[in-house]
Order: structure tokens, then C-alpha cells, then sequence
């Protein structure tokens, strides 16, 4: 098979083995994975649930219903948020965002963030990056008269949420052909079916392509398929026409140079996962969706503060867990340690 797929693309041996290994098989394949193209998106509606989900956002948009997304605390998380509120933003007025308090809440989606919801008279959250364990949460807040839509790219527990509409590749009876989407990618196909279903402007969703792009580098998800055409358009927009938000951040960096993957992993990524960390995960949502370039570079300021905080932070922790293993002769010889301190 290395030598058939080595002859018809006309590569060597080692890198057909290596094709062979991410699944490329023949001709058509290797060229969707050397060429991506935006005509290779698979059509957003052959997700389980996207249907439902575009229908009940659409009757939220007809009765003036306010709209809550919200999201994880990470880069997926609040990208994702931030794409929703770019794209819904522009076309409905009554939207915004919630981040749970990483430490107060905790990861996912939180009894507050309902009441939250309830007491500023949502109706409809949409949970980005979370929620498809949060079976409890759904059931808590159907008592309060707010429907959930599910968008989540994690793998199910055993009870699927009673929710709206549950999306999420990877749930039971799915047929969506690419399974390894990012949070911000589910969210991004809600976007395109909504612009579809609604005739809106596909410039619209593809502008938010470089969020996507962020949320595939960070989450550490396979750059593969979908997620190979999201990355490499999402990059160039990135290259070429940055938003403010991650220029300001690359900016605080003092980062002049054309932009690649380990950058938005190891420059970019850390800087917006410091506000979580550190202060709030609002604050990185703020600055994603920032028009305005005095705001960005004032917001990205701060959460290059935060990151520099968290450095800190980590070496101090370095420093006391290497300090515990020398006073520990039996720790030295250990072939894995796992320390713990309570402060």
C-alpha cells in the first residue's frame, strides 16, 4: 500500500507511509490534505441536531427572546463565545456571553450560570465547549423556563442532556463525517447553518475562521480533515488581516514575524488562558470580540500582565515541589512523583 500511494501522488516511501498513517489513502485524499479548500466544510446540516438548534435560535430571533452563550474558560471555550457574539452580534441585538468563575464554578456548566441567566431574563443558553455531560444543569434550568442548546465536541456520558438540540460529532447517532471539531468548530458549523438556513452573507461566518484556527492549535485536537481547511484558511486570516484582539496580543509578545501553529500554541494561547488562571475568563472574551484598537491593546495589556503573573506562579510552584523531592532521599530515587500542597 506505501508503495502504490508513493507512485500515484509520486512522493517518497517515508512520506507515503507517514499519508498513510493520518489516514490519507489515494489521490483525492492526499490532495484535500496538501490543498485545503473551503469547499471541502462539510455541509453543517448532516449534524445530528443542527435542525433543531437553527430552528430554536430563529424563534429566539423572531420573539425578541434573549440569547445567553456560554462557554468554557480555556482558548476553545472562549473562542467559541466570542465567534457566537461576533456572528449573532452582528445580526440580533439581544445576546451575550457568561464564562463560569474557574474557581468558584468550576469547569462546565454551573447552577450560577443558570440563575444568572434567569435573573437577567434569558430563555436560551447555548453552552460552548461544555455542557454534554450536564444532564442535571438542563433538567435545573427546563424549571426555569430556559431551553439549552448543546454545542460540545467531549465525549457523552451515559445520559444525553434533554436539551433543545445536542450537537456534538462524537454523541451516539451522529453521522457528521469528521468527529475531531473544536468546541469553537461545533460553534463555527452553528454559525454556517444559521447563515445558510437564513441567506445570510457567508463572509460573515468565514470571518471568524481565525478564531477557529486559535481554538485547533490550543485544544490540541488533530489537524485533520475539517480541521486541516479551518486551520490553514484560519492562519492566512491571521497572516493577512489579523483581527485587533490578536494582533494586540502578538504585539505584547514583541512578535513581528509571520504568525505559524506553535505561535498560537505557546505565544498566544498561554496569554489567553492567563485571564481564567489569574483574574476572570471574561476578560480574554472582551478582548476577542474588541473593535476598537485602544480597547484591545488595553485589554491584551492586562491579560500580558496575567500571563507574566502565572509565569511567576509556576516557577514558584517548580521551585517548592523541586525544594520537597531534595529533602526526600527516597523521592530522588522515585521513577514518577506526584506532589501535592495545599497552598
Amino acid at each position: 500500500m506505501v508503495e502504490q500511494l508513493s507512485q500515484e501522488i509520486n512522493v517518497s516511501r517515508p512520506i507515503a507511509t507517514l499519508l498513510l498513517q493520518r489516514g490519507i489513502t489515494d489521490f483525492n485524499s492526499a490532495k484535500k490534505f496538501f490543498r485545503p479548500s473551503l469547499e471541502n466544510l462539510h455541509n453543517p446540516f448532516l449534524m445530528k441536531g443542527m435542525d433543531l438548534a437553527v430552528s430554536r435560535i430563529k424563534q429566539a430571533v423572531s420573539q425578541n427572546e434573549k440569547i445567553l452563550f456560554y462557554g468554557d474558560y480555556d482558548v476553545d471555550g472562549t473562542t467559541a463565545v466570542a465567534t457566537m457574539i461576533s456572528f449573532f452580534g452582528k445580526i440580533y441585538e439581544h445576546v451575550d456571553f457568561y464564562i463560569p468563575d474557574r474557581y468558584k464554578e468550576g469547569y462546565g456548566v454551573s447552577f450560577q450560570g443558570i440563575d444568572f441567566a434567569e435573573e437577567k431574563g434569558f430563555s436560551l443558553i447555548v453552552t460552548l465547549d461544555c455542557g454534554i455531560k450536564s444532564a442535571e444543569k438542563v433538567e435545573y434550568a427546563q424549571q426555569k423556563g430556559i431551553d439549552f442548546i448543546i454545542c460540545d465536541h467531549h465525549l457523552p456520558g451515559e445520559i444525553i442532556p434533554p436539551a433543545v438540540a445536542v450537537l456534538d460529532p462524537k454523541q451516539p447517532g451522529c453521522q457528521y463525517p469528521y468527529k475531531e471539531l473544536s468546541g469553537c468548530g461545533v460553534g463555527f458549523k452553528l454559525a454556517q447553518a444559521f447563515a445558510l438556513e437564513n441567506n445570510i452573507p457567508e463572509t460573515y461566518v468565514y470571518e471568524l475562521i481565525d478564531l477557529v484556527a486559535v481554538s485547533i492549535a490550543c485544544d490540541i485536537v488533530p489537524v485533520t480533515g475539517e480541521n486541516r481547511v479551518l486551520a490553514y484558511y484560519g492562519l492566512q486570516k491571521i497572516n493577512k488581516n489579523p483581527r485587533r484582539s490578536i494582533k494586540a496580543l502578538f504585539e505584547t509578545a514583541n512578535l513581528k514575524k509571520e504568525i505559524t501553529v506553535s505561535d498560537l500554541v505557546f505565544i498566544l494561547g498561554p496569554r489567553i488562558n492567563a485571564a481564567g488562571r489569574i483574574d476572570h475568563a471574561r476578560k480574554a472574551v472582551e478582548l476577542l470580540i474588541s473593535e476598537n484598537d485602544s480597547d484591545a491593546e488595553q485589554i491584551a495589556k492586562l491579560i500580558n500582565e496575567d500571563n507574566l503573573t502565572r509565569k511567576d506562579l509556576d516557577a514558584e510552584i517548580t521551585r517548592q515541589a523541586l525544594q520537597l523531592i531534595a529533602e526526600n532521599e527516597q523521592w530522588q530515587n522515585a521513577r514518577s512523583l506526584v506532589l501535592y500542597q495545599e497552598d
